[in-house]
């Protein structure tokens, strides 16, 4: 578990991270989100005890990182996949590390197949692909067979069959009991593979909820309805605040009641319906909106096109 209190980071007057309080449980994958700037890399970076907070605290597993006697098999962290001697194979990179904690050459060549690192194992990782680094890196962060994994941007450089594998090897720690922490700017990936969030803009808690849940808080009262009788439905269903909208022949969108009271009035009227569904948001629709006053850095498409029209 990873428990976070009041945790604050200070970088001259810039406050990168601002009193964040949450817990990161066992047996579920958390998405860590936030728009860039937001305080995600800091956040992981006090976490794993490589900047110290200006105030609060955080620990994983009840301690603070630095106090365990040997990390590596308390928390799995992938924060940058090139930092690896690039002279050194895949093979002896992960054998270096895990000599250092009394982890079996086994070990070494269970994750390589793990990681489809084998017809690769001997090469250099300077010459790696952004992908093959991925995976290097996510061996290295699960070499010590750790009870917390924290994983920044896993996916990033991987081919579609290695996002399917990612999706499902996160599961699979969870379904373990493991602590899954993973931050993605992925909505799709994460709206497949996260069962909690954690949201944060400009260094301040969002959201600390359910996936199911953030989505809820941003969808519309929306229902999408379709009749041989829309106009008959329409006019029983358009009160002062209610608001109808034909889409095309047969087919309207409901703001303003749920289904429930859509599917009472159109059974008091005699209507039929061969449709009947709310409208519910993306999670990438969702993010956009609860986190729309907190993004640092807006591009402004208009004067781009001017700029190169110039």
């Amino acid at each position: 578990m990873i428990e976070a209190a009041g945790l604050t980071k200070d970088y001259g007057s810039k406050r990168a991270v601002d009193g964040l309080t949450f817990a990161i449980r066992p047996g579920i994958v958390t998405g860590f989100l936030g728009p860039n700037g937001s305080g995600k890399s800091t956040t992981m970076r006090l976490i794993l005890g490589l900047d110290r907070p200006t105030a609060g605290d955080v620990t994983v597993n009840a301690k603070h990182y630095r106090d365990h006697p040997a990390p590596l098999h308390e928390v799995g962290a992938l924060l940058e996949a090139r930092s690896v001697h690039t002279g050194r194979s895949a093979y002896n990179h992960l054998l270096a590390l895990a000599q250092t904690h009394g982890i079996s050459k086994r070990r070494v060549d269970e994750l390589i197949d793990l990681v489809g690192l084998h017809d690769v194992a001997r090469k250099r990782a300077g010459q790696f692909s952004l992908g093959m680094g991925q995976r290097l890196g996510i061996a290295t962060a699960l070499l010590g067979d750790p009870a917390t994994v924290m994983l920044d941007e896993p996916v990033n450089g991987l081919d579609p069959e290695g996002i399917h594998w990612m999706r499902n090897l996160l599961k699979q720690l969870a379904a373990e009991g493991r602590t899954v922490f993973v931050s993605s700017h992925l909505m799709s990936e994460m709206a497949l593979t996260a069962d909690h969030l954690i949201v944060i803009g400009r260094g301040r808690l969002i959201a600390d909820t359910s996936v199911d849940d953030f989505v809820r808080r941003a969808s519309k009262n929306v229902v999408r309805v379709r009749s041989p009788q829309a106009t008959q439905l329409r006019d029983a269903l358009l009160g002062p605040d209610v608001t109808v909208t034909e889409l095309e022949p047969g087919l309207i969108e409901v703001a303003g009641l749920t289904a429930v009271q859509i599917g009472d009035a159109a059974a008091e009227h005699g209507v039929r319906l061969h449709e009947l569904t709310p409208q519910q948001a993306s999670l990438e629709e969702a993010f956009m909106e609860l986190t729309r006053d907190d993004i640092e850095f807006h591009a402004s498409i208009g004067r781009a096109e001017e700029e190169v029209a110039a």
